[in-house]
């Protein structure tokens, strides 16, 4: 299992590699466009979103719309000791972060927002497939998240149509999400532990 999702993430990268910087971004507007446009987003008062690596979908647009809208905007932030995320509410894109392992960006500092509070929460990973599974970067601190009893929220991918695949290997311990956007399509999955139907219901 652990070989088959490695070689996964090799091709993805390989894969993103591949966008030039004036496509990814055409391509995280669309994606954004798309995501602020649905229902579960325009009725969720509280969000937690990534903040972007340079191959993930920018989330910019999405944090500058939701607090025209007077959202609560969170992000992540990692203790790496505990192997767990905690929202932090964010103000700005640009400042009050910074860069920890990985070259990950979190917030510095902030208000910590309770998981039950989060209405909408956007899922970053390098491949998802059309039943909902995600293959994340080995770290596992999204799956750990995701599981949380407490959470209510609809959890949202968030990908380039070129991170979408055919079928991502998945383990007991790996949870899918309820939708996935990506600058081409959104696709809702059914609401079970593990979505395993032979596709989903398809918006364009």
């Amino acid at each position: 299992m652990a070989a088959v999702k490695d070689a996964l993430r090799q091709r993805i990268r390989r894969t993103l590699a591949l966008l030039d910087p004036a496509a990814a971004h055409a391509k995280s507007m669309a994606a954004c466009k798309r995501l602020t446009a649905q229902p579960e987003f325009d009725r969720a008062e509280t969000i937690m979103l990534y903040l972007p690596m340079a191959e993930e979908v920018d989330t910019t647009p999405l944090a500058l719309r939701a607090w025209r809208a007077e959202k609560t905007v969170t992000a992540p932030r990692c203790d790496w000791r505990q192997r767990k995320m905690t929202p932090i509410e964010v103000r700005s894109m640009e400042t009050g972060l910074e860069v920890t392992r990985g070259q990950v960006r979190e917030p510095a500092s902030g208000t910590a927002v309770a998981v039950e509070d989060l209405d909408l929460v956007i899922v970053p990973a390098l491949a998802f497939d059309r039943r909902g599974n995600r293959l994340g970067r080995g770290g596992g601190f999204y799956d750990r998240f995701l599981a949380s009893p407490a959470l209510r929220g609809v959890t949202v991918g968030l990908a380039f149509h070129q991170q979408l695949v055919a079928e991502v290997p998945v383990a007991d311990t790996d949870v899918p999400v309820r939708m996935l956007v990506t600058d081409e399509q959104v696709l809702r999955f059914p609401a079970s532990p593990r979505a395993t139907g032979p596709g989903a219901r398809s918006k364009q």
